[in-house]
Formats: C-alpha cells, structure tokens, sequence
C-alpha cells in the first residue's frame, strides 16, 4: 500500500523505481538477469522491497536484453523499457521518470537493480524524512558515503531528467540541489554488487 501522510484533501504517494537498463560490462552482463545464491532474481528482491517500503506502483527500467529481463519482473511491478539505455545511466533515469509522470505520485524512489540486500527499513527512513513532499530531495547515506536509495519530489521530475547525460544517475543534480542526506548505515551495508561473485 502506498505511504500516505494526512494532509487536507490530498494523499502523498511515492513510487519505485528500479534502474535495470544496463549491459553490465563490469559485472559480466545485464545486472537485470541477475540471480541470487537461492536461485531468486535480483529484480524480485528489489521490487519486494520497494513494495514493503509502501512504494506504489514500482516501475522497472528495462535496455539490455530486455525480452529476457522482462521474463523476471514480477507482476506487482510494470517493465519499462529504456529504448536509449546504450547510453548510459541517464536514460534509465529518463525512462523511469517519464513513466513515474503517468501517475498520481508525489515522489518518486530510485534504486538500482543491483541492491538486492537494500532493507525496506532503509527505503522507508529516506521515504519519511522526504515527508514525501513533492519538493523532496533525499539521499540515503552509509558512513558518510552516499547510496541508495534516493528520493526525488514530483517537482523536480522534469528537471531532473532534462540535466541528466550519459552515464551519470541522479548523483550531481542531488548535490546541486542540496539533497538532504539521511545516514542509514545501522539499517543496511550500502554496498552494490559491481562483480560477480
């Protein structure tokens, strides 16, 4: 069910987004086919825990062997492709916000398919400090460091996804706009999974 906060005549809803477009060069190919040890895909994990942060609906961002991956999204959450994802991260970010506009959502919270240990104790700690006003700009932390996942208010949507190039997520614009940064390092490690093991 999606996070409501009571305000006169209004709901405030967030919705999830997960950023899977990519070939995963590094990791040895598309992150979006990835499995865990128990068999159980990366992109199950991830949209679970968005949906027991209370994101809805969750969007996943699909490119590189998008017919394959789309085999894997469960049916709580919608594939959207990325027609552009060759070029990089910022066109997943696009896809995302472009579908996230087709909604009533008044925030939206990104992660990236390869979080599949991201706790929805974390999601929800960056959602309630975000209000999730649409004016919101949250950034999880991890010992100072950022991470995942981060929220981003209807009202820089447009912005957002008109700054963004090549393969450079939300990172700069967050910074740019002084993103509130909320430490979330006793709810999760903060690390992506960049190699397989």
């Amino acid at each position: 069910m999606p996070v409501a906060v009571a305000r006169p005549g209004s709901a405030v809803t967030v919705c999830g987004i997960v950023l899977a477009a990519g070939a995963g060069t590094r990791y040895g190919g598309p992150k979006a086919l990835a499995r865990g040890d128990d068999g159980i895909p990366w992109v199950v994990r991830v949209v679970e825990t968005l949906i027991a942060a209370g994101c809805a609906p969750v969007f996943v961002v699909l490119g590189a062997q998008r017919a394959d991956a789309a085999e894997l999204v469960p049916p709580t959450a919608t594939a959207v492709a990325a027609a552009d994802w060759a070029d990089g991260l910022s066109a997943s970010v696009r896809a995302g916000l472009r579908a996230a506009s087709t909604t009533t959502a008044t925030a939206a919270l990104l992660v990236p398919v390869d979080v599949p240990e991201l706790t929805a104790s974390a999601c929800r700690r960056v959602i309630a400090r975000g209000g999730p006003a649409p004016n919101a700009l949250v950034q999880a932390t991890y010992a100072g460091l950022v991470g995942h996942p981060v929220l981003i208010g209807r009202a820089f949507w447009r912005s957002l996804a008109e700054q963004v190039h090549g393969d450079r997520g939300a990172g700069p614009y967050l910074r740019a706009h002084g993103a509130l940064a909320v430490e979330c390092d006793d709810l999760w490690h903060g690390r992506d999974v960049d190699v397989a093991s």
